[in-house]
């Protein structure tokens, strides 16, 4: 179990490492739009500094991997929660991206979250979930991200409606759409890791022709790429240490619900253990959406007027 909350933390580490030099990279780029992606990918792929960030990202996923095999899924979304602690840091230093008193003060309470959740785990006695029917996870998957989309274009017309000279701003609305998609990607990574198990190394043919029988795979492919899509475009125009809160706070909230429901995960029995990971989980995304809530997007700047020489 101490396995998982190690590569829980290395996947933070990849990801705010990842997310930052994306935000670099993107800077530098023409802005993008969704709905021409094979002339955002042309732009993406050219960027050296844009293929080491999502190189970062990738690493991240592995390390997800070996999360859900030996956390559940509940207490992992928390882990991962805490990651945005170091986010919030590299924004400061590596995009001069200022961090307000407000946001050091969740930092610390973020780090109290991780903790409580840290101090509830039991490795023999806390269970992680293996499978979960195909049906309810592809109808799960499909409302949600049916949902994650339809915000996603929704906000992009407000967004063109109001900021017709300027980029649109939105970034919680773009945070929360992204945030469904990952989440379903997050349900995808769980169901794949639990075909990797030790009897794979036996025969690993057949376990690769089960886990193409699953639905797994696909929904990870299809929310990486759409997630990608998605991702790029907000995370131009919005600032990294908004946008990252939300998507990620979004998607771990979906993926502790939907997912210890869909995968059969209890909680703990002991009343101490369960109001730590309860209060703790629940600790992180309420500062964490407070910190959002309170952020704003600076004012773009407006030209000024020329004075008339008479």
């Amino acid at each position: 179990m101490w396995w998982g909350v190690a590569a829980a933390l290395l996947a933070n580490v990849l990801y705010s490492t990842g997310f930052v030099l994306e935000k670099r990279a993107l800077a530098g780029l023409p802005a993008l739009n969704v709905r021409r992606p094979a002339r955002l990918l042309r732009h993406l792929l050219g960027s050296p500094l844009w293929i080491a960030g999502s190189l970062a990202l990738a690493g991240g996923f592995a390390a997800q991997l070996v999360v859900y095999r030996t956390l559940p899924m509940a207490a992992a979304q928390a882990l991962f929660v805490s990651g945005l602690v170091l986010l919030l840091l590299l924004s400061k230093l590596y995009l001069g991206e200022r961090t307000t008193t407000r946001e050091r003060y969740a930092t610390a309470t973020v780090l109290l979250a991780l903790l409580m959740v840290v101090s509830s785990l039991r490795h023999h006695t806390d269970s992680v979930g293996q499978s979960s029917p195909a049906p309810l996870v592809l109808l799960i998957s499909a409302l949600s991200l049916t949902t994650g989309l339809c915000l996603y274009v929704a906000t992009e017309r407000r967004a063109a409606r109001r900021h017709r000279l300027r980029p649109p701003t939105a970034g919680v609305e773009y945070g929360v759409a992204v945030g469904f998609v990952y989440g379903v990607s997050s349900l995808a990574i769980k169901g794949v890791s639990a075909h990797l198990t030790p009897a794979t190394l036996e025969d690993p043919a057949a376990a690769a022709l089960t886990l193409l029988a699953s639905p797994y795979p696909y929904l990870l492919l299809i929310t990486g790429a759409t997630g990608l899509l998605l991702s790029q475009t907000a995370l131009q125009r919005c600032r990294a240490s908004l946008i990252v809160p939300v998507c990620t706070t979004t998607s771990c909230l979906y993926t502790a619900v939907v997912g210890t429901y869909a995968f059969g995960e209890s909680l703990p029995d002991d009343p101490l253990r369960l109001t730590l990971r309860i209060v703790g989980t629940a600790l992180a995304v309420v500062v964490l959406l407070t910190l959002t809530a309170h952020q704003k997007t600076p004012a773009p700047a407006t030209p000024e007027l020329s004075r008339d020489p008479r």
